[in-house]
């Protein structure tokens, strides 16, 4: 049965805009050796002789013939309007433009290279095989151990519990629910069966069907018949994915006290266009930006982390730059471990900028170059709500689906349910990735995720909620 006239269901985010667009190619190449050069930098006392260079590295940086670094012409390239940070022509070595703390060889570059300490720094010694033991290299005697595990970069196929239902029509599914609605009492397991075998992009419309049909508002009708949690998660299902997640940000800024763990969770998990989609619904439907709204309630390095990743720029390449890596490893070790006090803006720069998959090679030569997981790293050198925020980030990268089931774990445990962020991650997943959020779970805790919203929810709100998790593992 078609409905003349009625707009067709949306069912995803436009494509991404703004300059960290999917390009065709990975990261530029790095030069191999540099330039024979004399005479730039002064010898550093203890380092090796003048003209001798690096000794040979196995895997690492190949000797340099000259000792020292070739002259940079013209300091930091012109910073193009809107861009974070300016991207190099195709084909330009160096990685990202020349900017401080990503790698490239350009001009006034101190952190990060060896014998060129930054002001208030102690002295970078050699890379790798340096002879102060306070910073590691590769290959220098640490145990390597086991690369970290992380989510497999495969395409596996459609891993969300809800798809879409064959032959749904909304001028029928408004009946179904009007006639649960109307007269005494609710039927509330016709509306379970509805909304909880209904895609998304299946259920936002029965909003406009139904006012066109009864010249009511669905939601509104939906208020008066429910009520607490099962309310709550009946009408989330309700809305856009764009639209959701910009009333949760609204909910997690204006709400009595900030929700710090919401703004992390909903800004570190969405893709580019996802945020970048949010952005724009959330300026429409409060009157001021998301960054604006960012800024007037968090403050510090946390307001930078979630300011940079409200932005939607992140790179979404999926090649990975092996030798970059090992540079920025080095750049977060020097930040961090290496460092009186702690760098976070290298921090928040190489975390929010770059993909994923490189992310997450940057851990794995973080971990053979000192021994130690990042994510250790930042609790000892951080702390408060950039602590937990930067954590969250690299936790999220790492393994998403295992990142969303320690959310589900701590809203469910303990005394009370934590039931907004229940509800936010079974409605936002349940199209995405929650075959494996649930087998994280079972993974990570013994039990399946049906099994433990079970034992934590009653009623319509557990019926409705065991819908959009799909089964039991």
């Amino acid at each position: 049965m078609s409905y003349p006239g009625y707009p067709p269901a949306g069912g995803s985010y436009p494509p991404a805009s703004g300059p960290y667009q999917q390009a065709p190619e990975g990261y530029p190449p790095q030069p191999g050796a540099y330039p024979p050069q004399g005479g730039f930098y002064p010898p550093q006392p203890g380092a090796y002789p003048p003209g001798a260079g690096y000794p040979p590295q196995a895997g690492g940086y190949p000797a340099a013939p000259g000792g020292g670094f070739p002259p940079q012409a013209g300091g930091y390239p012109a910073a193009q309007p809107g861009a974070y940070p300016n991207m190099p022509p195709a084909g330009q070595s160096g990685g990202w433009g020349g900017q401080p703390g990503f790698g490239a060889p350009g001009g006034g570059m101190p952190q990060g290279y060896p014998g060129v300490p930054a002001p208030g720094q102690q002295p970078m010694p050699g890379y790798p095989g340096a002879p102060n033991p306070s910073v590691p290299g590769y290959g220098g005697g640490v145990p390597t151990g086991p690369t970290p595990p992380v989510a497999p970069a495969v395409n596996k196929g459609f891993r969300g519990s809800i798809k879409d239902f064959p032959g749904a029509d909304p001028l029928r599914d408004v009946e179904v629910l009007r006639k649960a609605m109307k007269g005494f009492g609710t039927d509330e397991n016709a509306i379970i069966e509805l909304l909880g075998t209904r895609s998304n992009k299946q259920r936002v419309p029965l909003k406009a069907a139904y006012k066109t049909t009864y010249g009511k508002d669905l939601a509104s009708d939906l208020k008066s018949e429910l009520k607490g949690d099962f309310e709550d998660l009946v009408l989330a299902m309700l809305k856009t994915p764009a639209h959701f997640d910009a009333s949760e940000l609204r909910e997690a800024i204006s709400g009595a006290g900030t929700d710090e763990a919401c703004l992390i969770e909903i800004l570190s998990s969405r893709s580019n266009a996802e945020i970048q989609e949010i952005n724009k619904v959330y300026k429409a439907e409060y009157g001021k930006s998301l960054e604006d709204a960012i800024s007037g309630d968090t403050s510090g390095h946390f307001r930078r982390l979630l300011v940079s990743l409200s932005q939607g720029n992140r790179d979404e390449k999926e090649t990975v730059d092996t030798s970059l890596a090992k540079q920025e490893a080095q750049k977060l070790y020097a930040a961090g471990e290496n460092k009186v006090g702690t760098d976070e803006s290298q921090f928040n720069a190489i975390l929010c900028a770059r993909s994923k998959p490189h992310l997450r090679q940057v851990f794995h030569e973080y971990q053979q170059m000192c021994g130690k997981d990042i994510e250790k790293s930042i609790c000892s050198e951080m702390s408060g709500n950039v602590e937990s925020g930067m954590v969250a980030v690299v936790k999220c990268i790492k393994n998403t689906a295992a990142y969303f089931a320690e959310r589900l774990h701590k809203a469910m445990q303990g005394v009370g349910t934590k039931d907004r962020t229940l509800i936010r991650i079974m409605v936002s997943r349940s199209e995405e990735d929650m075959l494996d959020i649930r087998q994280e779970y079972l993974r990570l805790y013994g039990k399946s995720l049906y099994t433990a919203i079970s034992a934590d929810t009653s009623g319509d709100y557990k019926k409705l909620l065991l819908k959009l998790c799909g089964g039991s593992d």
